[in-house]
């Protein structure tokens, strides 16, 4: 299964990629579904002070990002990654186990584009990253 995502711009060969989550069977999940989909170039981190680091370094298009972490959460590691130039663009995809009104509301006003409720499947990931492929 091939993504319709292309790389962006002179960043090099790979569409970067960034996962956060404090849980890493959550990162491993995700980078070992996308790794042999498409050219991606994969960063991971492990919270959301780590993630603004990485983002600010490796400029991705896309965000897999938690929204329950301890430290700086996803909504608010959401908030500044739509602060910044380097991220402001990215398309950011929260992670949540609760899909409640409540955190979608805040993550929405954080700047989120789309939501995957955990758990999901690697079927479900590759279909959401298909989409996000067909809209660029």
């Amino acid at each position: 299964m091939t993504s319709g995502l292309e790389p962006q711009g002179p960043r090099g060969p790979g569409l970067g990629v960034l996962i956060v989550d404090d849980d890493r069977f959550i990162r491993r999940l995700i980078s070992t579904t996308l790794e042999d989909v498409a050219d991606f170039e994969l960063h991971e981190a492990s919270d959301g002070l780590q993630a603004l680091e990485v983002a600010r370094r490796e400029r991705p298009s896309l965000v897999f990002l938690d929204v329950d972490m301890p430290g700086l959460d996803g909504i608010e590691t959401c908030r500044r990654l739509r602060s910044e130039e380097a991220t402001a663009a990215s398309t950011i995809v929260m992670l949540t186990a609760a899909h409640g009104d409540r955190v979608v509301d805040h993550a929405e006003q954080a700047g989120a584009d789309l939501f995957l409720t955990k758990p999901f499947s690697p079927l479900e990931l590759l279909r959401l990253v298909d989409r996000l492929g067909e809209q660029r």
